[in-house]
């Protein structure tokens, strides 16, 4: 199956991100715990990744947001997917955003340290810090993590691995 061709200007203010939910050899997810600076007191969860630059591929996107984010540089064959689509808006220091999300996973086969010594200026200032979560951390957190159907979804796709479906997630 082809990676899905994705055109950031099929409508306004659209923004393509891929993210990538890597899992470390004890199967659990890395998140980071960010906050919007006009709501500083709101924390998140979320997993590696972003947007997409201009003519970017959506699994080299993947790939270089991996890198940034955490030191990391997998082989392209690493990445499996994208197995999820995520279609949210949301507002990010007072900017309006329509963002199609592209998940891929990934398994470290070693245990690695994350450096965000790569962080862009905004993230540097928005993520609070980072760490890995074991499935059943996610079902009893009552913290925010997104995506929101991420305690529900995970366990499955990391039990049975992804089936070769690309499926819409919230």
């Amino acid at each position: 199956m082809g990676e899905p061709l994705v055109d950031p200007a099929c409508r306004p203010g659209a923004r393509v991100a891929a993210r990538v939910l890597l899992l470390d050899p004890a199967q659990r997810l890395l998140l980071f715990e960010g906050f919007d600076p006009h709501v500083p007191d709101e924390t998140f969860w979320f997993t590696a990744g972003g947007g997409l630059e201009p003519g970017e591929e959506l699994r080299a996107g993947a790939r270089r947001e991996l890198r940034e984010e955490t030191g990391l540089l997998l082989p392209a064959d690493r990445l499996v997917g994208p197995v999820w689509l995520r279609r949210v808006r949301f507002t990010f220091e007072g900017v309006e955003y329509d963002s199609d999300e592209w998940f891929f996973v990934a398994a470290l086969t070693d245990v690695a340290d994350v450096d965000t010594a790569g962080f862009t200026e905004l993230e540097a200032r928005t993520v609070r810090g980072h760490r890995w979560w074991s499935a059943e951390e996610l079902a009893a957190t009552t913290e925010t993590v997104y995506p929101l159907q991420l305690a529900e979804l995970l366990p499955g796709l990391v039990a049975d691995g992804w089936d070769g479906r690309l499926r819409t997630i919230d």
